[in-house]
């Protein structure tokens, strides 16, 4: 299908632009060009004023609509996040695999495997967070299932994962270097997150071979002036790092620190949760975020593009720069290099919203997904 779309403004991840139009052609962008230029065989998609740019990358979410992959596995809980992560503009995620028992692990790996062969392709994989943390920042994780890693489990997993398992969040200061320089050598992105580390201890493993932290600030040490730490070291050594810019996980003004110190390697995802009353994870909805049955803070109920909403309005992050935030750096990180950008070559995955950041359209491999204007 060739598709024009006319009377937008476009976040390229590049830059914003005025009066062109973006060409759609095979799934990818064909070019952006002037409005005189459109071919005549291509179809008109007039958005009347409204913003696109890249679809959005959520590297971590444990589940959507009620049903938790992060603790209840399942190919129904996959095709439940590609559906409502389509509706809300994100075309591609890491479905999140939280602390349990190996039994569990063992059943993410296989609803991965079964579930690539009818994929939309909005999935993108699995993030195991654990099982290999440090108890002491063990958060909503239950302490009885965190371990240190073995290398002959580790390998057993990967091996069945079929190269399905894409990130593992650990707590780097308490695993041998072995398994870490195992996981480098699979591609795997290794990610510090649930770490109690020493500021000495993270330099030792941060961009070599740990490129990217888990949700900033979160289960970490906080800043001592004596003791400074995992955050210190993740500022002066600026691996990938998410952070959760919910106002809740993490304040506003702490966000706003982390920006200028993390620049463009500060990256949104949600870490979202769905309400579930079964096995470890038992999360309840509050109001504005979801608890443990006993008070503890867990998952978000954010959306990226919400994400996004609260960097512009809380944190004065200029639009375009949000964006990237939540597409064009989570790609980088992953190696994507058909993703956040819109420009030549680029696949055809667009988020469209208005001016208020509500979304409005998804076009996945240039075909309209959503439609909820007229």
């Amino acid at each position: 299908m060739s598709i024009a779309l006319i009377n937008a403004s476009i976040y390229t991840g590049e830059e914003k632009l005025e009066n062109k139009v973006i060409l759609l052609k095979n799934g990818h962008v064909l070019s952006i060009c002037n409005p005189s230029e459109i071919p005549s065989e291509f179809q008109i998609h007039d958005l009347k004023g409204l913003f696109i740019a890249p679809a959005l990358i959520d590297l971590q979410i444990y589940g959507s609509g009620g049903k938790l992959f992060g603790s209840l596995p399942s190919e129904e809980a996959l095709q439940q996040m590609e559906t409502d992560l389509l509706g809300q503009g994100t075309t591609g995620f890491f479905a999140t695999v939280a602390t349990n028992n190996d039994e569990v692990v063992l059943k993410a790996i296989e609803a991965a495997k079964s579930y690539r062969k009818k994929a939309k392709g909005v999935f993108l994989g699995l993030h195991l967070e654990g099982p290999y943390l440090n108890p002491i920042k063990k958060g909503a994780h239950p302490e009885k299932f965190i371990k240190k890693g073995k290398l002959s489990e580790l390998k057993n997993w990967v091996e069945l994962a079929e190269g399905e398992i894409k990130m593992m969040t650990i707590a780097p200061e308490l695993q041998d270097r072995e398994l870490m320089d195992y996981l480098d050598s699979q591609g795997i992105i290794i990610s510090a997150g649930h770490s109690n580390a020493s500021y000495e201890e993270a330099l030792s493993f941060l961009n070599n071979p740990v490129h990217a932290a888990t949700h900033l600030y979160n289960a970490m040490p906080a800043i001592h002036h004596r003791e400074p730490g995992l955050i210190p070291a993740i500022f002066k050594t600026k691996p990938y790092t998410s952070i959760v810019a919910d106002g809740v996980h993490v304040s506003f003004p702490m966000i706003e620190l982390a920006k200028k110190e993390m620049g463009d390697k500060l990256f949104l995802i949600t870490d979202a949760v769905t309400r579930s009353n079964q096995g470890a994870y038992q999360h309840v909805f509050t109001g504005d975020r979801y608890t443990m049955p006993d008070g503890t803070l867990s998952g978000s109920c954010l959306s990226m593009l919400k994400a996004v909403e609260n960097c512009v309005n809380h944190v004065n992050i200029p639009i375009d720069e949000a964006l990237r935030m939540a597409s064009t750096y989570p790609a980088k990180l992953i190696k994507d290099t058909k993703h956040g950008y819109l420009k030549t070559g680029y696949a055809a995955d667009i988020l469209v919203f208005d001016k208020n950041l509500q979304f409005q359209k998804t076009y996945f491999s240039g075909i309209l997904e959503n439609n909820l204007i007229n």
